[in-house]
C-alpha cells in the first residue's frame, strides 16, 4: 500500500526532464536499458514506468501505486501481458495524475497544477518515442469520477495526442457510463478495440461542468 505522506505541493518535485536525465543514467536497482522509470526512485509521484521498445502500448491509468522496475503490481502485470498479446514489443504505464496512492480516495482533493504540467511533458515525450503511429490505451475505469480535475486532464492529453496522430483504444467492455475498462481482471488475450476519445470527452467533460 502507498498512502501519501503529504500534499505534492509540499514536496520538492523534479521536473520531468530532470527526472528523465537521471533515469537515463545507469542504475544500481534495475537495468535502465530495459526499463524506463521516471524518476528513477520510489517516491510520492511517478511520471512513467515501462519497458524500452520501438512499438510500445501506452496505457493510461488514473494514478500510480507501488509498482517499480522488476516489481510490478497486478495491474502492471496485466498491462504487460495485454501489450504483448496485441503485438507490441513493450509497454509504458502513464497516469492521468502522477501522485502515488494505492487507494484513489487518498489522492489530493485539489490538484497540483505544477505536477500536471510536468506530466504533460512526460506524455508528449512518450508519444515521441513511437516509431509508428502511437497506440494509446484508455484504461482508467470509473475511478476517473473520484476527482473532477481528472477528466479535464484527460482532455489535455487528448489534444497533445492529436499532434502525433495517435490512435486510442480500450480493452474489454466499457462501463454503463462509457468508461474504459481498468486493466485488472482482463484476459491476457484481450484484444484492443478503437475508443472514441472525442465523444467520450464531449459527454463526460460536460457532465463534470454541470456538477460544478
Amino acid at each position: 500500500m502507498h498512502i501519501p505522506t503529504k500534499k505534492t505541493c509540499e514536496i520538492e518535485l523534479l521536473s520531468f526532464y530532470d527526472a528523465l536525465a537521471a533515469a537515463k543514467m545507469p542504475q544500481e536497482e534495475y537495468d535502465s536499458k530495459k526499463w524506463l522509470y521516471v524518476p528513477p526512485f520510489y517516491g510520492e509521484y511517478r511520471y512513467i514506468l515501462g519497458t524500452q521498445g520501438k512499438n510500445p502500448l501506452i496505457c493510461i491509468g488514473i494514478n500510480p501505486s507501488t509498482a517499480a522496475p522488476d516489481n510490478l503490481d497486478n495491474t502492471l502485470k496485466s498491462v504487460e501481458r495485454i501489450a504483448h498479446g496485441n503485438g507490441h514489443d513493450s509497454f509504458i504505464m502513464f497516469n492521468v495524475y502522477a501522485q502515488r496512492a494505492t487507494d484513489p480516495d487518498d489522492m489530493e482533493l485539489t490538484c497540483n497544477y505544477s505536477l500536471h504540467l510536468e506530466n504533460i511533458k512526460a506524455f508528449e515525450y512518450i508519444l515521441s518515442l513511437c516509431s509508428d503511429v502511437p497506440s494509446v490505451w484508455a484504461a482508467w475505469g470509473a475511478i476517473v469520477e473520484k476527482r473532477d480535475y481528472l477528466i479535464n486532464f484527460i482532455s489535455d492529453f487528448e489534444k497533445i495526442s492529436e499532434k502525433y496522430s495517435a490512435r486510442w483504444y480500450s480493452c474489454g467492455p466499457l462501463s454503463r457510463k462509457g468508461h474504459p475498462h481498468h486493466p485488472l481482471y482482463l484476459r491476457a488475450d484481450t484484444q484492443k478495440q478503437p475508443f472514441d476519445i472525442k465523444n467520450y470527452l464531449l459527454s463526460h467533460v460536460s457532465q463534470t461542468a454541470r456538477r460544478a
